[in-house]
C-alpha cells in the first residue's frame, strides 16, 4: 500500500530548511546601517582642502526600506546634518551595509539620485573587480604622490564605485531582486 503525498503538506525538515533558518539567518544581519561616502570642505570648493568622509544615516529593517530611505534623505538634502556636520558636503556614493559591515547594496550619487550598481554575479566577477579596484588605487597612490591629488581622488571614486559592486554573497540575490522591480517615482 502506498501513501500518496499531498502537495500541502511538507515534511518539518523541509520547512525548516527552506523557510525558517534562512529567515533566522537573516534576521541576524539586521537592521541595515545606511551611509554616504562624499567629500567634505570647509569653503564648498572641489581643492586641496576637501577630504573623503563617511557619513552614517541611519538603520532600517529590510533592503527595500534602506533604498527608499536612502533616496529620501538624498532628496530633502539632508545627507550631512547635525551636532558633527560640515558647512560643505558633496555627497558620491549610497551604502547599505548590514549588521556585520557586508555589503547589501551601493549606488553612486548624480544630479541628485542614487544609480544603485547591479551585484556580481559570481565570485569570479568579484576577483576582477578587486583587481581592477586595486590598479586604480595603486595608479592613485602613484598619482599623490605627483602632488596631483585631484587624480588621485578621481582615481580613488572610481576605485569604489567598481567595489560598489562587491555585494556580500548573501545579499546579491535579494539585491539583484531589488534592482528589477520597477521603483516608483
Amino acid at each position: 500500500m502506498t501513501i500518496a503525498r499531498f502537495e500541502t503538506f511538507r515534511p518539518i525538515g523541509e520547512i525548516l530548511a527552506a523557510d525558517v533558518l534562512p529567515a533566522l539567518y537573516r534576521a541576524q544581519k539586521l537592521p541595515l546601517r545606511i551611509s554616504c561616502l562624499g567629500l567634505a570642505s570647509a569653503d564648498g570648493g572641489d581643492n586641496a582642502d576637501s577630504f573623503e568622509r563617511m557619513i552614517p544615516l541611519g538603520e532600517c529593517p529590510s533592503p527595500e526600506e534602506a533604498m527608499q530611505f536612502a533616496a529620501l534623505r538624498l532628496s530633502r538634502g539632508d545627507i550631512c546634518s547635525g551636532s558633527d556636520s560640515f558647512p560643505h558636503f558633496c555627497p558620491r556614493i549610497m551604502l547599505i551595509q548590514d549588521r556585520e559591515y557586508g555589503l547589501v547594496l551601493a549606488g553612486e550619487i548624480r544630479a541628485g539620485i542614487i544609480l544603485w550598481q547591479q551585484p556580481v554575479t559570481s565570485n569570479a566577477e568579484a576577483r576582477r573587480i578587486v583587481t581592477e579596484a586595486s590598479r586604480l588605487r595603486g595608479m592613485a597612490f602613484a598619482a599623490s604622490g605627483r602632488a596631483n591629488r585631484e587624480l588621485a581622488r578621481d582615481l580613488r571614486l572610481r576605485a569604489s564605485l567598481c567595489e560598489a559592486r562587491l555585494v556580500d554573497p548573501f545579499w546579491r540575490e535579494t539585491a539583484s531582486d531589488l534592482l528589477r522591480l520597477p521603483q516608483a517615482a
